[in-house]
């Protein structure tokens, strides 16, 4: 059995998951922004008869979501799975450009510096128990990041904002599986289930077309079975290999973005 940090796990695709790991065996690391709501959670996952413990963090910060990463390596040195599930949408239909606490555009920030800075707080404890397996949950909805206007000053709209955010995580996945190649640590990037119904895709003013429950399973797959070992920068669209945006592949595209990503996590 494994014991994983699932982000993002008190509500819809992430609340879902809690609960299909904590019944398979999984000790579950259940991460949330408000502290009640995890704690709540944490409560149900052991009256269910599974193994949780609740960490709180709001990934808008950098300094929260570094300090998260400590927490865990400190509190869980058998971790071998992180799934990288906490996101925003697009945000409400007529909703403007809004920042992170470190002056960010907030999608790009929650979407992934937030995972970016995890995953390399992680990867020490995940390099010490291979197999080890991260998991990003990402979109087929992906539009090219502009490396000159990363930060989506000029002409934004949140559903482009999303679709940039979801697009640099898969090419930032890309890029960590060239590095971790023959390190006993895996990395996929899945898109799981088109407009789930949750409150984010809600939230948008987009009608679901599809249920949690049909999201779960491409995360699992990745999450606990072989397929998460045997594939190493692997895009699927719920359980199906797939492929990204042809961009996302781009070596110089991934070459930029990495370089402006360190930038943005230095300051």
């Amino acid at each position: 059995m494994s014991t994983v940090l699932l982000t993002g796990s008190t509500s819809g695709l992430g609340r879902q998951l809690a609960f299909e790991l904590a019944r398979a065996g999984h000790v579950v690391v259940a991460h949330g922004r408000d502290g009640h709501r995890t704690a709540q959670l944490v409560a149900e996952l052991d009256d269910a008869g599974g193994e949780a413990q609740a960490v709180v963090a709001d990934l808008a910060s950098l300094a929260e979501v570094r300090a998260l990463g400590n927490r865990v390596a400190e509190a869980h040195p058998d971790l071998d799975v992180l799934i990288n599930n906490a996101g925003i949408g697009f945000g409400a239909p007529d909703a403007g450009r809004e920042e992170s606490a470190d002056g960010h555009e907030l999608r790009l920030a929650v979407n992934y510096l937030a995972p970016v800075a995890l995953t390399r707080a992680l990867l020490p404890v995940l390099r010490a128990n291979t197999p080890a397996r991260i998991v990003n949950v990402g979109s087929a909805g992906q539009l090219p990041i502009d490396p000159d206007d990363i930060e989506f000053t000029e002409g934004y709209v949140g559903v482009e904002a999303y679709r940039r955010s979801k697009f640099a995580l898969a090419a930032y996945t890309f890029t960590l599986a060239e590095e971790l190649a023959g390190s006993g640590v895996s990395v996929n990037v899945l898109h799981p289930a088109t407009f789930m119904d949750t409150a984010m895709v809600r939230e948008s003013g987009v009608t679901p077309l599809s249920s949690v429950p049909e999201g779960v399973a491409g995360v699992l797959r990745l999450a606990t079975t072989d397929a998460g070992i045997t594939h190493n920068g692997g895009y699927f669209d719920g359980t199906r290999p797939s492929q990204a945006h042809p961009d996302a592949y781009d070596p110089d595209l991934r070459k930029r973005l990495a370089a402006v990503t360190e930038q943005l996590l230095a300051s």
